[in-house]
């Protein structure tokens, strides 16, 4: 399907690829990690065919259709949302083609959490993020050989993403993405590509097996490295010790020799992990907030009428649900920085709010320096508590005097949670505040907020994050704001079990006495409920492992299989070669039988 040889690519004295190889079959689907910089936007591009290797052979089909979604513009043109996502088929003679396509295009549409009112709205109307969900459908619906996503997730909220994970699931288009979020990549890559020192490097498996091959890896070449560097020290140390007599000589033009002939062994540059530690904030009552009768609409279209809404001390709640069914609308109310019409909003005792949004970052002043920035939050803040907290984000050394104007996306998203860390307080409200976050940079921030002693809400796409913060989940739809206990994955068995277990003729939860309006409805598993399910959710997590182990056995046999055939075919041996040819077809149907074993346990 596609196959890269020997590629090299080099940006003047910066070298990206250095006799990189890859091999993708028909139907693999691949996450493609690495170190920013590392080179991963610019595998595409040379994928594509708008940038040019310096060297090195890439091929694959003639006529292979290739798709690509970039990471922050689409380009979308001024017709109507439902025109743009059949932009390419304008063309259709037939009209029964044209028909099912339409009808293809907007069940699409409305999985990525368009509403059929949206279908003839100008697209140059919509939200840079609304258009790119218009990109992903396009795309969807052109179905090409080889799909290229660059962070496909950063613009969907949680239903859409679930929506979309089986889509491309059942897809058999060849897909190569970059993405930080763990629990996309575990749903739908059969394995981790690895670009790391200018080399691409195949892992079969989620994300978990990746980590722990290249720490077994890892662990042998540093063991190489230290024998390596012993035998060359005793070599040195012969050759001085006996270079001034005669008597030695061949030995030592011996072992000068065999020094000369070494291969050293690199050590990588040690990744800088981010470790955030918050400062212990002030610690509040039990009661941390409370919404009591809101009432909040924009225009006509009403959002909540009378929601109440409680968090305790310690709570981390995830609030979930359909796009548009007012999670960030909650939020802010709940952060103090959206006003309401009726109602009110009750701080508890000694709680301090901080709030991050998703364009949070705009507010920082171009002009200044990162440094700068941080200084404003607290002035009384000591230099070097300063210097610290940015460190954790990657702000090290002379990083802290860049202005703020030149840096990244994800660069400005860290240092404004830098700033509302050095400022810190008991109640955090944040929204989407992966998107700009690479995956380890997520990691340091899962490790940190499980710490974190005060209370959290949050709005994620990131189901890894969800699940593993999240104590309570609170499902935001029609007007209303549900609290389910433990996590996402908590959630939807209880919400599954509540459907299936309620009156057909009455789908909504009793009404205590003298309750009015929407109100925040608790679903309290049991702590046997939840101990069978997590039970469940291990032994699941056995079986992914045993599959996963299954799969890189055999893509090691096949790998091996293709190997023979090569040698076989130049032997001219060719009943050895229909029997090779029997045992690799049988090899990949046991493979694609695994591969569809793990996509039912994701």
């Amino acid at each position: 399907m596609l196959n890269v040889q020997d590629l090299h690519k080099a940006f003047g004295q910066q070298v990206i690829f250095d006799g990189a190889s890859l091999q993708m079959n028909a139907g693999d689907r691949y996450a493609l990690m690495g170190p920013n910089g590392a080179g991963k936007s610019t595998l595409f591009r040379i994928l594509r065919g708008t940038d040019t290797p310096d060297d090195g052979v890439i091929s694959y089909p003639r006529g292979l259709k290739v798709g690509y979604l970039p990471q922050e513009t689409a380009d979308i043109g001024d017709g109507t949302v439902i025109e743009e996502t059949l932009a390419a088929f304008h063309g259709d003679a037939d009209p029964a083609t044209a028909e099912r396509r339409g009808a293809e295009a907007k069940k699409i549409l409305m999985g990525l959490g368009f509403r059929v009112s949206d279908f003839d709205r100008a697209a140059t109307a919509l939200s840079g993020g609304w258009r790119m969900r218009i990109a992903i459908a396009r795309l969807l619906l052109e179905d090409p050989d080889l799909l290229l996503l660059d962070e496909p997730t950063n613009h969907l909220d949680l239903d859409s993403l679930l929506w979309f994970q089986n889509k491309l699931l059942e897809s058999k288009s060849t897909l190569l993405l970059i993405s930080h979020d763990r629990a996309f990549v575990n749903a739908i890559a059969h394995g981790i590509l690895d670009l790391r020192e200018r080399k691409l490097n195949k892992y079969p498996g989620d994300y978990e097996n990746f980590l722990a091959a290249r720490e077994r890896e890892e662990e042998q070449r540093l063991e190489a490295y230290k024998r390596q560097q012993r035998e060359i020290a005793d070599a040195q140390e012969f050759i001085n010790r006996f270079r001034a007599q005669a008597a030695k000589a061949p030995q030592v033009q011996s072992r000068i020799k065999w020094i000369e002939k070494q291969v050293l062994i690199e050590i990588p540059p040690e990744i800088r992990k981010v470790k955030i530690n918050f400062p212990q904030p002030e610690k509040p009552g039990v009661r941390v907030l409370s919404l009591q009768g809101i009432h909040k609409a924009y225009g006509d279209v009403k959002v909540y009428e009378g929601l109440d809404f409680e968090l305790e001390r310690g709570q981390k709640v995830a609030l979930v649900g359909p796009n548009g069914a007012g999670k960030s609308t909650l939020l802010k109310i709940l952060a103090g920085v959206l006003p309401f019409e009726k109602g009110e909003r009750v701080l508890g005792l000694n709680v301090k709010a901080g709030y991050f949004s998703q364009h949070r970052w705009e507010s920082l002043r171009p002009d200044r320096t990162v440094l700068q920035e941080a200084m404003d939050t607290r002035r009384m803040n000591p230099d070097l508590l300063v210097r610290t907290i940015l460190g954790t984000f990657l702000f090290r050394d002379n990083a802290v005097f860049k202005q703020v104007a030149v840096l990244s996306g994800g660069e400005k998203s860290r240092l404004a949670l830098a700033k509302l860390l050095l400022d810190p307080p008991n109640l955090l409200l944040l929204d989407e505040p992966t998107t700009h976050l690479d995956m380890s940079s997520v990691e340091a921030l899962v490790d940190a907020l499980r710490d974190f002693p005060g209370t959290l809400v949050f709005i994620s796409h990131d189901l890894y994050f969800v699940n593993a913060l999240a104590t309570h989940v609170a499902h935001v739809d029609k007007g209303r704001a549900r609290l389910y206990a433990g996590n996402h994955d908590d959630f939807l068995r209880q919400a599954a079990y509540a459907f299936s277990s309620s009156p057909a003729d009455d789908t909504s939860p009793p009404k205590s006495p003298g309750q009015k309006g929407t109100e925040v409805s608790w679903v309290k598993g049991s702590a046997e409920d939840l101990r069978r399910l997590r039970e469940a959710e291990k032994e699941r997590s056995k079986r992914r492992k045993k599959i996963n182990q299954k799969i890189r056995s055999l893509e090691e046999e096949i790998a091996d299989l293709n190997g023979d055939l090569s040698s076989v075919f130049i032997q001219s041996d060719y009943k050895k070669l229909m029997e090779l040819d029997q045992a690799l077809k049988g090899r990949e149907a046991e493979l694609a039988e695994a591969r569809a074993a793990l996509a039912k346990e994701a």
